[in-house]
């Protein structure tokens, strides 16, 4: 309850989970209870069911079910023969499983600016920073956006190496026709909780249209066993990177939904957008031509980012920095040896970013709110 005398301030999250499992609890309680009482904890057939389901929505044959996102990249490197003395060009503005997963494989991230307008790689820059030791391109959908996969695939084509797509935060985004994880050798998806399309807790997948690639993932992610048997004989080293069987079949009943609520994201930020047009220095989010930008996050760019994110907290708006660093100036990745200066376009963006609340169930009303306190900030 409000104390006489103050006025009660609007809370907006960045995000409320519990509107979207609400709309959904009974079609969630009975594919739970499916799983239990099928006890199909691990992989089982709520896992496969929804590999399918997810294939097809993307648009391509396989889809390999994976413990989360940062695993998906890993066992792809893996599984494409990414390992010590190789490259991997990417971007530095990104979470750091990007750039964790190449080290982790024992390759050697080679960082390459973004462009300026979605802050996704700039493949402009990247065919100067390939070698002898490149073997992949990996662009990141950042925020939603795909990144230039035509210009970026011509570049890997005339050199003969791979893309995999980091699309963790791109579930239905498109090029033109294309859907994430259809464009490059591989897709790579996590579906932590919060992404556009989320699992109740960890949970990642792979997309191909190559089989034999589908075929070895299945492998690796569990302990290197032949998918055919026999059982405990292991064909190479492998990993515990199984998919959990009710994250399996929460995927399954929220996929049907992905697309309403991917366009529910993209009429929020019609909307900010119509409310936030040439207000102060604010740079809006932008749309590729034929782009779907799917609106992970909805990320505004301002010299006054922390003073408008104080503002905004002391109203009741949550906002995020995502990110605040550019991996090459964080100590992980000291050993890159790339100072201060290297990446110029991404070290300005994370000193600009500020990411507004946005959610497929976000009311037009809660949407205004936050539009009419950025504007008061930068009126007053």
């Amino acid at each position: 309850m409000t104390a006489p005398g103050t006025v009660a301030v609007t809370q907006v999250p960045m995000n409320d989970l519990s509107l979207q499992h609400a709309a959904i609890r009974q079609e969630i309680d009975a594919a739970v209870a499916d799983v239990i009482g099928s006890c199909g904890f691990i992989l089982g057939p709520r896992v496969k069911a929804f590999e399918e389901a997810y294939a097809g929505y993307c648009g391509v044959e396989h889809c390999v079910g994976v413990s989360n996102g940062t695993d998906a990249l890993i066992l792809t490197l893996r599984a494409l023969g990414v390992g010590p003395g190789h490259e991997v060009i990417t971007t530095p503005h990104t979470f750091g499983a990007t750039g964790e997963a190449i080290c982790h494989v024992g390759a050697r991230p080679v960082f390459v600016d973004v462009e300026d307008a979605h802050l996704c790689l700039d493949p402009e820059l990247v065919e100067a920073a390939i070698t002898q030791r490149t073997k992949v391109i990996l662009p990141v959908h950042i925020y939603g956006h795909p990144a230039d996969m035509t210009a970026l695939r011509q570049i890997a084509d005339r050199h003969n190496i791979d893309v995999i797509e980091d699309a963790a935060q791109a579930q239905g985004a498109r090029q033109g026709q294309a859907t994430a994880g259809s464009m490059g050798r591989a897709g790579c998806f996590s579906f932590y909780p919060g992404k556009n399309l989320g699992a109740f807790g960890d949970a990642g997948g792979i997309t191909t249209d190559d089989e034999a690639l589908a075929t070895r993932l299945r492998s690796l992610r569990n302990h290197g066993m032949p998918l055919a048997g026999p059982k405990f004989h292991y064909d190479e080293l492998g990993y515990n990177n199984r998919m959990d069987g009710l994250q399996g079949a929460v995927l399954g009943v929220k996929l049907p939904h992905l697309e309403g609520w991917n366009e529910h994201r993209r009429q929020i930020a019609r909307r900010y957008a119509e409310r936030l047009e040439g207000v102060g220095d604010l740079q809006l989010p932008a749309e590729a031509a034929g782009a779907r930008h799917v609106y992970h996050l909805y990320t505004v760019r301002t010299q006054q980012r922390d003073g408008l994110a104080e503002f905004l907290r002391g109203v009741g708006v949550s906002t995020a920095v995502m990110y605040p660093m550019p991996l090459h100036l964080t100590d992980a990745y000291a050993f890159i040896g790339d100072g201060l200066g290297a990446h110029p376009v991404s070290e300005e963006a994370c000193r600009r970013i500020l990411s507004l609340p946005i959610f497929p169930e976000m009311a037009d009303d809660t949407v205004d709110y936050v539009a009419d306190q950025v504007r008061s900030f930068f009126a007053n």
